[in-house]
Formats: C-alpha cells, sequence, structure tokens
C-alpha cells in the first residue's frame, strides 16, 4: 500500500523529517531527511564508535551502500573530546563523512562500568577506563556532547536495564529514563541542526513497554527508539518487546532498534514496523574471521579453504567477492594481514546493506513478495553456526 505521512509543524523546525512511502502489513519504507542527506529506510547503520568504521574509509562505506553511520558519544567525550571536535569542524569533517550521523549517547557503556560507577538522579558517576579521571555524565552533558559534535540524530540519555532485574526495578529505571529525556528536552539549544530521539525501555514486560511507549509518543520527539535489547535474551523475546512496543509509537516517525542484529533480527524487525538498525556484528565477526553469506556461515580460518578457488559468496557482487577467493582471503586471516580485516568487513557489510535493500525494493510489492526473502532469511539462520572453527 502507498502512502503519504510526513511530518510537519508549523511551531519550528527540526532537524530530521520521516515520510512513510508505503507499507506491506506492519513493514514499511520511507525516507528520513536530514541536514547531511536522505535516508531511505529500512537502513543499517554501520558502527563507528570512535569516529571511524574499522577497517574502512568513508568511500568504501558508500561503496557497500551505507546511507548513514553511528558513533559513539560517551567515547568521543573522553577522547578526543567534544570540544576539540567541533573546533576542528565537527564530526562529519573530523571523520570526512558528509552523510548523516547518528550518536549513541554511550548510557550503554557508562552503565557497563558497574564497578566504577554511581546512579543518582542528577546523572551517573564513574571512573573512566580511559585515563582514571571521574566524570558526571547527566541528560545535559549527553546534550551538549552530542550538539558539539554537529551530529544529525543524538539519543536521549537513557538508564540501561540490567537483563534479569525485577519488574519494580524496571519500572523505576523506566519512570526515571523519562524524566532524564525531559531534561534532555529542556536542555537543547541546536533542534533546528540535531534532532533527538527518545528511548523506548521496560525491559522485558509487555506492559511497561506499552506504557512507556505510549508516554514517550505524547511527547512528540523526532524520532522514537527500542532500547533495552540485545542484551542476551532470546530471538523470541526480542521479537515480543518489538511486538508490542512499535504499534504505540506515531506513524509518522523514524523507528530505532538499537543494538540489533543478525540478519533474520533485522528481516523479522522490518515485519514489525522498524526502521533503522545498527549493530556491531558485521564488522566485529569480519575481524574474527567469520563471514555472512548467502549459502550460510563461513570462518575463514578453517582449513578446508586452504585451496578453495571460491569466492566468500558466488552471488555476492562485492568487491571482495569479485577480485579474491577464498584461499588467499585464508591465508591473509592466518598471516595476519590488515587486509583481511578490511575485505572481510567490506563484504559483510555489503550483505547487509544488500538485505535492506531488497527490504526496500519488496516492501512497495506487499507482503507476498517478502515470502521468498524470508525463506532465504529463515535459511541463513539455519545455517548459522558461529562455533565453527
Amino acid at each position: 500500500m502507498r502512502c503519504s505521512l510526513s511530518l510537519k509543524k508549523d511551531c519550528f523546525m527540526r532537524a530530521i523529517e520521516f515520510t512513510l512511502l508505503s507499507t506491506a502489513g506492519k513493514a514499511r519504507t520511507g525516507v528520513l531527511k536530514t541536514p547531511h542527506g536522505d535516508v531511505q529506510t529500512p537502513a543499517f547503520m554501520p558502527v563507528g564508535t570512535y569516529g571511524t568504521v574499522k577497517g574502512m574509509t568513508p568511500k568504501d562505506l558508500k561503496a557497500v551502500g551505507s546511507q548513514i553511520v553511528l558513533s559513539n558519544a560517551y567515547h568521543l567525550w573522553v577522547r578526543p573530546g567534544h570540544q576539540k571536535i567541533k573546533a576542528l569542524g565537527g564530526l562529519h569533517h573530523f571523520m570526512g563523512w558528509n552523510a548523516p550521523i547518528l550518536t549513541d549517547s554511550g548510557g550503554y557503556q557508562v552503565f557497563s562500568l558497574k564497578d566504577f560507577r554511581k546512579i543518582t538522579e542528577e546523572g551517573v558517576r564513574f571512573r573512566a577506563p580511559l585515563d582514571g579521571q571521574y566524570r558526571m555524565m547527566t541528560p545535559e552533558v549527553c546534550v551538549e556532547i552530542q550538539e558539539a559534535l554537529g551530529v544529525d540524530i543524538a539519543m536521549a540519555f537513557d538508564e540501561c536495564i540490567p537483563l534479569g532485574a525485577s519488574y519494580e526495578e524496571v519500572q523505576k529505571s523506566t519512570q526515571r529514563t523519562t524524566r532524564w529525556l525531559k531534561r534532555c528536552l529542556s536542555a537543547r539549544q541546536n533542534s533546528e541542526k540535531t534532532a533527538l530521539l527518545g528511548i523506548v525501555q521496560g525491559g522485558f514486560f509487555e506492559e511497561l513497554r506499552i506504557e512507556h511507549a505510549q508516554e514517550l509518543g505524547e511527547l512528540d520527539l523526532d524520532g522514537y527508539a527500542i532500547g533495552g535489547v540485545s542484551v542476551g535474551e532470546p530471538t523470541e523475546d526480542l521479537l515480543n518487546i518489538v511486538s508490542c512496543t512499535a504499534p504505540h509509537l506515531p506513524q509518522n516517525k523514524v523507528r530505532y532498534l538499537m543494538g540489533v542484529g543478525y540478519p533474520w533480527d533485522i528481516f523479522n524487525s522490518v515485519l514489525r514496523g522498524v526502521d533503522i538498525f545498527d549493530c556491531v556484528l558485521p564488522t566485529r565477526n569480519a575481524r574474527n574471521g567469520k563471514v555472512f553469506t548467502s549459502q550460510g556461515w563461513l570462518n575463514i580460518k578453517n582449513a578446508r579453504f586452504s585451496m578453495d578457488r571460491n569466492p566468500l559468496d558466488p552471488e555476492c557482487s562485492c568487491y571482495t567477492c569479485q577480485n579474491f577467493e577464498r584461499a588467499y582471503l585464508r591465508h591473509l586471516f592466518v598471516s595476519k594481514e590488515i587486509l583481511a580485516a578490511h575485505l572481510l568487513t567490506f563484504h559483510n557489510l555489503h550483505f547487509y546493506q544488500q538485505l535492506v535493500s531488497r527490504l526496500r525494493n519488496l516492501i512497495p510489492q506487499g507482503l507476498s513478495a517478502l515470502s521468498g526473502l524470508a525463506k532465504e532469511v529463515q535459511l541463513w539462520k539455519k545455517q548459522y553456526a558461529p562455533e565453527e572453527t
């Protein structure tokens, strides 16, 4: 079904505008307009934590089909410092990327320092592992950092809830996330250039997820993220949370599922109404010799590839598959050559970008058009064998 549902406000200019273009069931295509260009959705964001996607130049990222990248405000705050990056022309100029950037607030990283941090209503005081200095991350500091970086999309500071927390603990934490979000909104100084997305929490309690999604929806934010997932939960739990949360988010705002994930999780989350994704899997796995292909999972370290004259994926059109054989790629990897990580990362990111590109092409044709891809995705999941050595 084709439609046109866009976000327009007369009271102020927003940094981003999401226009819904077509639907197939709950799956959707759209275009996200940002100060640094448009993003066609569904979209996958490669992770460039420190202002770089490991092993890839900006030109490489464009070559594999990347439209937008993710960086991390916390890490750039600690090193080299957000004010230094601002003085050097902002993050886009600093990293040579003239396309959209979304920054994670770094809340997950701060909360992961459980032995070195203290949570209060004001924020989180912690000791940074890099330099041992004590720092205070608050909603106001979070916004200041991301606006100084000059990114297109900033994430609000939220309290990250550990897997296994009780209902009462999750409820209390989710309420704090809402209060922190409102402080983020009040702290904004550059809303016309940097959008702010709120993060829906609620653990794995459907009631809390729905309540929080509805509460944040009433705030009329620039967009919405589903957080607190990809923390070790079974796939079924992840999809249940997406299924119960997405329908309660505004139709005319972009929806972002944080930290997900495997190709099959992306596919199934798109079917449930999610627009954008990020994950370290394609890049981290590549650096460990693990490759996604249309024929299943490969671990290039395996000795059986030492005389293999085939490309990584005979059906892939990426630079790696068009120019190099498995035997050579294995040789590079076991020899610890830097080129191995680059070529495998190039392929894995191309694989992910091809997946979302196919989704963008198929969704306007209706649910029946997605059936073939659904079978492929199920086959990938069935063949996935990360323990292979």
